[in-house]
């Protein structure tokens, strides 16, 4: 009897999830260069089934490799790890200064005696 390989697990984030059960996965990883010895990010892109549609762009995903679902895509999605949270502009924060004339005259190098 022969043995079966591990089935190989990436962790990556989603980069499109425009096509019908299918994401794209990119995978990240760090290689040292053989001659300065500096570290490179280098990456891979997977395409992935996503069977129930649950996964969005930006979203850190858990894919498997499996059965090939065509000639392109081989991995499934096994878990979405973290969801993508988008950062909110804090307005409040900026001073609301722009519009005064005072803004305005030190904008343009007016000096004021």
């Amino acid at each position: 009897m022969t043995k079966r390989k591990a089935k190989k697990t990436e962790l990556g984030v989603v980069t499109s999830d425009k096509m019908p059960k299918t994401i794209i996965v990119k995978v990240e990883r760090r290689v040292k260069h053989p001659v300065f010895g500096k570290f490179i990010n280098r990456f891979t892109i997977y395409k992935a089934h996503d069977e129930t549609e649950q996964a969005q762009t930006g979203d850190l995903v858990e894919i498997a490799e499996t059965k090939p679902y065509s000639k392109t895509k081989k991995f499934r999605l096994i878990k979405i790890v973290k969801k993508y949270e988008a950062i909110e502009e804090n307005t409040a924060a900026a001073p609301e200064t722009a519009g005064t004339p005072q803004a305005a005259a030190s904008s343009q190098g007016d000096v004021q005696l």
